[in-house]
């Protein structure tokens, strides 16, 4: 596989030498990390990323084609507009960014109310499901996070977040942003105490409670690096 260089390299035989040198620039793994719930136009991706200029994002978009992580893509009429989309390889790096999440959300310097997307919302779920809590459930959600569209389904101990519609979900969650639902996730906040925020919940309320049991946090450690008790 041919590469194009950018920036400094490192000359050094470790794949996580190389991982970094493709992936490792500023914003170029988050780029990676909104695109693994599928094409996204630069529109989109800029949505995503609040925090990067237009300049960089074409930048970091050229780089992670150059090295064959990023494809670009013209959806056919009525659309007609340009998508990027991650390559077959650039899906396979999706392990590696779920782990680097999960160690790094163990640490006590980690702020779960800084802005967060719904692509990553998504694959945090993705990230933090623990098959052992979904023996015997099988249901299929529907999250719409303002423009975003979402369709979970537990079915055999295995969990999938993909972006689309269902017709008949066994439940349904109405939110202007992502905050909101890692809130009644992670934080378990109750839905009616997230009402201010615009967050609606519809459905069958015992999935969706199931659901919401399914993502427990890891063990955290504190500012030494000790474990926590």
């Amino acid at each position: 596989m041919a590469t194009q260089k950018h920036g400094k390299w490192y000359d050094d035989a470790c794949g996580t030498a190389f991982a970094l040198e493709l992936i490792g620039e500023r914003w170029s793994l988050l780029i990676v990390r909104e695109l693994m719930l599928g094409g996204r136009r630069f529109g989109e991706l800029r949505g995503g990323l609040p925090g990067i200029s237009a300049k960089v994002l074409t930048e970091r978009l050229e780089s992670l084609e150059g090295v064959s992580v990023v494809k670009r893509r013209q959806l056919p009429p009525p659309a007609s507009v340009q998508v990027y989309e991650l390559t077959d390889w650039g899906y396979a790096a999706e392990t590696a960014i779920k782990e680097l999440g999960r160690w790094a959300a163990q640490s006590s310097g980690h702020d779960p109310t800084l802005p967060l997307s719904p692509a990553s919302l998504m694959l945090s779920f993705r990230t933090m499901f623990a098959p052992t809590l979904a023996e015997g459930l099988a249901f299929a959600g529907l999250l719409r996070i303002g423009t975003d569209r979402f369709v979970v389904r537990v079915a055999n101990e295995a969990f999938t977040a993909t972006r689309g519609e269902i017709d008949d979900p066994d439940f349904t969650i109405v939110s202007p942003d992502a905050p909101s639902i890692a809130a009644m996730v992670y934080g378990k906040v109750p839905a009616e105490a997230l009402g201010a925020t615009g967050l609606t919940t519809s459905g069958d309320a015992q999935a969706l409670q199931s659901f919401l049991n399914l993502f427990p946090l890891p063990k955290t450690f504190d500012a030494s690096g000790a474990a926590t008790t």
